[in-house]
Order: C-alpha cells, then sequence, then structure tokens
C-alpha cells in the first residue's frame, strides 16, 4: 500500500488574467444567459453549417416540422375527446371519433420518423463538426511561434481548448438540436394550450422557471470547478503518463520511482476528488430545491385547469387536451432546461476554445516582407536578446556576428550558456526580443516562417521518435521529391544505411512498437536517423545540436568526416560538448551567461589560454589519463 504525501507538495491554485473574463460568465445571472444563448446558438450553427450545410438544414427542418406534428397531435386529441364526451349512443360517438383518432395515430406516427431522420442527420454531421474544429485548432497550434510553448500560460489554455474546447463543439451541436427540438416542443404544446385558453400559458411558463435556475445553477458550479482544476488535472495526466508509457518504464524501475510517483498521483487524485464531491453536493442540493419547486408549480398547473372547468370557462374535452399538452410541454420543458444548462455550459467551453484560436492567431508571426526568401549566402545576428517568460535572466544578450556559405562554425559552452537558442534564432524558430536577425541583410521576421524554415536542417538536442517508417522519417517534412537513391546517400553519410537494411522489411520497417509489426531503435540508431533527415533536406543551413551524443566513436567520426566533406555548399553550424570534433570549424564562438565572451579559430582560441583552452584541456586530459 502507498501512502500518500502530504498535500503541502503540491503547488497553490492560482486564478490567472485569463480567468477573469470567464469567471464573469460563469457567474452571470438569468438574464445575461438568455442574452448570450442566441449568440451561443449562431456561433454553433455556423460551425456546423461550414461544416456539413445539407446535414446542419436538415436537422433543422425535420425538428421544424416535428414540432408541427406535435401541435397537430394535440389538437386532433381535443377533436377526439369533444367527439368521445359529446351525448349520444356510444358507437355513434366512436364513429364520429374515428377520423380524429385517425388524425392522432398519423401525427404520432409522422412525427417518430422526422425525430428519426433528424437524429441520423445529427449523427453525420457531429464527427464533420469534430474534425473541422480539431483541424482549425491543429492549424493554429502548427504555426505559432515556438516561444508561445515556453509560456506556461499558453500551454493550460492549449490544454483547455484541446480536452475541452474542441470536444465541446461537438457536444454544443448535439445540445443545440436537442434545445432546438424541446423548444418547438414545448411550443408547440403552447400553442395548443393558447388555442384551449391563455391563462395556461402563463401558468406554464412560471412553472418552467424553477427547473431552468436549477440546471443554470449546476451548469455554473461544474464550469467553474473543472476551470479551475486544469493545473491539476494537467499533474494527473502526466503523472499517469510517466507511469504507464514505455519510454518511462527502464528509468521509472531503474530509479526506484515507484513509491513517489504513486504518493504524488495518490495526494493529486485526492485534491481532485475532494473538489469533484464538493461541486456534485453543490449541485445536488441545487437540483433537489429546483425539483421541489417544479413539482409545486407543476401543482399549481392542474389547479388552474380545474379552476377552469369549475368556471365553466374550459369545457371538459378541452382540459382532457390541455393535462395531455401539459404533459407534453413537461416533457419538451425538461428536455429544452436540461439542453439550456448544456448549451450554456459546453458554451463556456467552446468560448474557451474561441478565446484561444483567438490569442493564438495572435501569436502567429505577421508577414510583413515582400518576396520570397532565398537560401542564405550570409546570415547575420546583429546585438540579438533573448530572454524566456518566467526566467530572471536572458538567455542571449547583445549576441553579433555574421556566417557566410561554406563557413562552418561551432557554438561552445557549459550547458545553460545560450548556445541552443541562438541556434534556434538563426534558423528563425525564435524571433529576438531586441536586436536582429538577417539573412542575405533581410530581417527573418517579416517572411512568412515557412519560407524561412524549407531552407533549414537541422538536428535538434531532443528529437522525437516519429512512428512512422525509416524512409518515411528520413524524407519527412521535405519538399523534395521522393527519391531513393537520394534518400539512401542521405543514410549513408549519417551512417545509418546498413543499419536500416538489418531491420526486418529494411526502408519500409515501421517504427514503433505500439502498432503490429513495429520495431524500436537504440538511441544511437535514432540519432543516425535524426541526422540522415537533417542530410535529406540538403538544406542550405544545417544545424546539428549535439548530433553524436548517443554515437559510438567510429559512428561519430564518420559523421563529422561526412559534415566536412560537405561544408563548401552550405552554412554549418555545430552544437557539441566534444571540442575534438570542432577543430576544423572555420570560427568557433564560446558562450557564457548568454554572451559571446571568445571566438576565433581552435588554434587561436587554445593560444589566448581563455575559457575554450581550459575546457579543451579538461577533455584532452581525460584522453591523456
Amino acid at each position: 500500500m502507498v501512502s500518500a504525501p502530504t498535500a503541502r507538495r503540491l503547488p497553490a491554485l492560482r486564478d490567472g488574467w485569463w480567468q477573469i473574463h470567464h469567471r464573469s460568465l460563469v457567474k452571470a445571472r438569468l438574464a445575461t444567459v438568455l442574452w448570450r444563448l442566441p449568440v451561443i446558438v449562431a456561433r454553433t450553427a455556423a460551425m456546423a453549417w461550414r461544416a456539413s450545410a445539407w446535414d446542419t438544414a436538415a436537422a433543422a427542418v425535420l425538428n421544424l416540422a416535428a414540432g408541427a406534428a406535435t401541435a397537430w397531435a394535440l389538437l386532433a386529441t381535443r377533436a377526439a375527446l369533444q367527439a368521445l364526451l359529446a351525448e349520444g349512443a356510444t358507437p355513434d360517438r366512436l364513429r364520429a371519433a374515428l377520423p380524429q383518432l385517425v388524425a392522432v395515430a398519423v401525427a404520432v406516427a409522422v412525427r417518430s420518423g422526422l425525430t428519426l431522420g433528424a437524429g441520423w442527420a445529427l449523427a453525420r454531421l457531429e464527427p464533420r463538426v469534430l474534425t473541422l474544429a480539431e483541424r482549425r485548432l491543429f492549424e493554429l497550434t502548427t504555426s505559432v511561434d515556438l516561444a508561445a510553448y515556453d509560456d506556461p500560460r499558453f500551454c493550460d489554455e492549449l490544454e483547455r481548448a484541446r480536452k475541452g474546447g474542441a470536444q465541446s463543439v461537438q457536444h454544443l451541436v448535439r445540445a443545440t438540436v436537442d434545445l432546438l427540438a424541446g423548444s418547438l416542443g414545448l411550443v408547440a404544446a403552447a400553442t395548443a394550450l393558447l388555442i384551449l385558453h391563455p391563462l395556461l400559458v402563463l401558468a406554464l411558463m412560471l412553472a418552467s422557471v424553477p427547473g431552468f435556475w436549477a440546471a443554470l445553477r449546476a451548469a455554473r458550479l461544474s464550469y467553474l470547478s473543472i476551470h479551475a482544476r486544469t493545473s491539476r488535472r494537467r499533474r494527473l495526466w502526466m503523472l499517469a503518463d510517466l507511469m504507464a508509457l514505455r519510454e518511462t518504464a527502464a528509468e521509472l524501475r531503474a530509479l526506484t520511482m515507484r513509491r513517489y510517483l504513486l504518493g504524488e498521483y495518490v495526494a493529486t487524485a485526492e485534491t481532485e476528488i475532494a473538489a469533484e464531491l464538493d461541486v456534485a453536493r453543490r449541485q445536488a442540493a441545487a437540483r433537489a430545491l429546483g425539483s421541489v419547486l417544479s413539482g409545486a408549480a407543476t401543482l399549481g398547473v392542474y389547479a388552474v385547469i380545474g379552476a377552469l372547468v369549475g368556471w365553466h370557462a374550459l369545457p371538459l374535452a378541452a382540459a382532457g387536451a390541455a393535462v395531455l399538452a401539459v404533459q407534453a410541454a413537461r416533457q419538451s420543458s425538461t428536455l429544452a432546461i436540461n439542453t439550456i444548462n448544456r448549451v450554456y455550459e459546453e458554451g463556456l467551453y467552446f468560448e474557451d476554445y474561441t478565446d484561444f484560436c483567438v490569442r493564438a492567431r495572435a501569436r502567429v508571426r505577421t508577414v510583413t516582407a515582400v518576396g520570397t526568401m532565398r537560401p542564405p549566402e550570409r546570415i547575420s545576428v546583429r546585438d540579438a536578446a533573448l530572454r524566456y517568460p518566467n526566467t530572471p535572466a536572458p538567455a542571449l544578450a547583445g549576441v553579433t556576428f555574421t556566417i557566410r556559405r561554406g563557413q562552418t562554425i561551432a557554438l561552445v559552452g557549459e550547458n545553460g550558456s545560450g548556445k541552443t537558442s541562438l541556434a534556434r534564432l538563426i534558423a528563425g524558430l525564435y524571433q529576438p526580443d531586441s536586436g536582429t536577425v538577417c539573412w542575405n541583410d533581410l530581417p527573418l521576421g517579416g517572411f512568412e516562417p515557412g519560407q524561412v524554415w524549407r531552407h533549414v536542417g537541422m538536428v535538434s538536442q531532443n528529437y522525437w521518435h516519429w512512428p512512422f517508417t525509416a524512409e518515411g522519417n528520413i524524407r519527412l517534412g521535405s519538399d523534395r521529391t521522393p527519391d531513393e537513391a537520394a534518400t539512401h546517400a542521405a543514410a549513408r553519410a549519417a551512417g545509418a544505411h546498413d543499419m536500416i537494411l538489418a531491420l526486418p522489411a529494411g526502408y519500409q520497417t515501421l517504427l514503433s512498437r505500439q502498432f503490429e509489426g513495429g520495431m524500436d531503435l537504440s538511441g544511437g540508431q535514432w540519432q543516425r536517423l535524426a541526422m540522415a533527415r537533417a542530410l535529406f533536406r540538403d538544406a542550405p543551413l544545417l544545424i546539428c545540436d549535439e548530433p553524436s551524443a548517443a554515437l559510438d566513436a567510429r559512428a561519430e567520426q564518420a559523421l563529422f568526416a561526412a559534415l566536412r566533406r560537405d561544408a563548401a555548399r552550405r552554412i554549418t553550424v555545430l552544437i557539441t560538448h566534444r571540442l575534438a570534433n570542432i577543430r576544423h570549424a572555420d570560427r568557433i564562438y564560446v558562450l557564457h551567461n548568454g554572451q559571446i565572451v571568445e571566438q576565433g579559430t581552435h588554434a587561436e582560441l587554445s593560444a589566448l589560454g581563455g575559457r575554450y583552452a581550459e575546457l579543451f584541456a579538461l577533455q584532452a586530459t581525460g584522453y591523456r589519463t
């Protein structure tokens, strides 16, 4: 049994600025909900129409027709009761009522058919709406500036938009159609009551208020609770992944992390359960009060019917039809009230989605430059500075240098000195907070990012194991025409060709054990594949961030020899802690605390006797010893 660590381990949850708008929505009064409801429905209808105009129209028209059939059935029921309750022999009364009874049966059958048709249209519409919403979301998440993912507020908003917002669009479509059906059924019943006696409509409206209040109260409590618990739920999902993923399984066992992770999970889950139980208790109290008040109000409606009969203001046949109309209205109002609850609640999550899309769109780089970015012949960095969110010190400060095609430069420094940040500036993945990064004397910030990145080949320090075939991994993202010879040439240059041929299906081997027939690679093999992918792009700018960290000595030597052979055709940027591999670099830049503190060739820096010479001597001492 794993004991739970104290809840004091968990950070306190505080509201951020992005929650203010939503909290004002959650605290909205009845009038505000009724005011906002048409806006939510209109937005939902617009997205549904874009997803499938035909299915949207069919769902709306068929539900409208079903509401008309309901009114027809109620009025036919009144006529049938009038015939049955009239004076005369029973056979005569039955014959007189028969046409109206047939009309009731036909109306009920037509309504059932129309409802089934509307359900089929809705079933076709829902997945299309979800796909449209998710596609729009992912179009933004894959185009926002990379710096957005360094902002925890953006990550929280993205999590809410993914987990609740995009799914809410699908739920909102169904809830909106149900609201339409319930509202039309309620209108049909109210129309019948209006024909029977106007006072019955007023009584019915008053009787619906308690249920509506209870549903609104429950929606507000649910959304407020879930919204405030976003960070904690993300922590739960993270801990669950850490304990269930294949990638973490070995280290979890080797470091005996099981007890710690389970303890963290239990502590977080207990806090989450307490929050869920609290909101469930408050929702139950609101619904119980609403049910009691709704029951009393319905009793009042029946009392009004009885009084109207007693005052001879309502015939007995009409009273029977009124009772049926009230029951139908109660069913339709229950559906409408519950769906108003769902529409309002899902509308709040939809607001998360739409707000995120607006804010994410603002993080997409604005294109101001005219023309197309050409391959870089010269890259100039001028007094560039960069700071990540919520960090006390800048990642880069006042960095200046120039690189030309045919040159190989190396970025050297201790961990955290700014090497990777500088490489990402050069590649256009980040924009400097101040200063400029130019290709061919043109600032990168004004160009469409894709125009820049198509000229970049990069081996990241933390590369992803893409679950595609070996061939697909190499060609991934490149706009080059698929060519087997070029693919094999890139694999050979990276030392991956023989390794790939040894796989069960060679270049067609699926590299993921999550799928049947898939294979996994060792760390060094994955690194060779990542290097082959960068080389296949044949880009004029090649950035290698620790490209040989997982390679054996022979593969490492072959890789750097291949890089030197083709260096004249491109600009090469090397980042590595193994300084013996960069002795042939045309220029070495030594970074410390985000600044270039030394620069020169290997010989010049060795003679200088500074930071680079010290680091090189430390590594060389290990080999000499």
